[in-house]
């Protein structure tokens, strides 16, 4: 999926969720899973149109987007993902380093069997759709398998500002997919599962840094952004 078809917003009670938060949720996913591509830009009314909702909450949505830095309002008002600089990449990356982890090992007492078991699911829709599946369905399940894990801690100010740079560097992980065939690359998240297994905090640690280490190679050499 692209922005040539966006996923159509879901009717729910607008008394209780409001129609502007259904767009701003459902264009954080599509980001999240890479469904704005890098460098393609696209008009308030095309972007409302796909949705299948009017203009005005699309345009709430998209205001609140790029206060986060996820989109771009350029001078035409039409919207697109920003440049990734090699200086925003390595900010992105170095903020995951740092709050992942910590969040991660916050959140493993609270991981009971029903969690894990959900994170297992997630990891295996993602094996499904290495390479052979839907990109869509494989970067919704990572997200997924990240945030069942980092949720369990219950964080009101670690998980929003995990959110908040996932759905930023989104766009550019998807170009990931087209090249993990081959890639030589240990599954991190079977190692993080097995250290929830165990209750071992540090090497959930490790594996979720060697997964998000890989990922910024893969991205690195994808993007020609180079090394430091």
């Amino acid at each position: 999926m692209s922005t040539d078809s966006l996923a159509a917003v879901e009717p729910a009670d607008t008394a209780t969720n409001p129609l502007h938060q259904q767009v701003y949720r459902t264009l954080r996913e599509q980001l999240i899973i890479g469904n704005f591509p890098p460098g393609k830009s696209m008009s308030l009314r095309g972007i409302s149109d796909m949705l299948g909702v009017g203009v005005m909450p699309c345009r709430e949505a998209i205001r609140r987007l790029a206060a986060e830095n996820a989109l771009e309002v350029q001078q035409n008002r039409r919207v697109c993902v920003p440049h990734l600089t090699v200086a925003r990449f390595e900010e992105l990356m170095s903020a995951r380093l740092a709050l992942e982890p910590l969040c991660a090992r916050r959140a493993l007492p609270f991981v009971d069997g029903d969690r894990l078991e959900r994170m297992i699911a997630h990891d295996e829709t993602m094996n499904r759709n290495y390479k052979t599946g839907s990109a869509d369905i494989y970067m919704l399940a990572n997200y997924n398998f990240h945030f069942e894990l980092y949720r369990a801690g219950n964080s009101d100010v670690l998980v929003p500002l995990l959110e908040s740079v996932w759905v930023q560097f989104g766009p550019f992980m998807r170009t990931i997919y087209d090249v993990v065939e081959g890639a030589e690359i240990i599954d991190k998240h079977k190692m993080a599962i097995e250290a929830i297994r165990r209750n071992d905090a540090d090497s959930l640690r490790t594996a979720i840094e060697a997964d998000i280490l890989d990922g910024m190679y893969l991205l690195r050499h994808t993007l020609g952004l180079g090394a430091n």
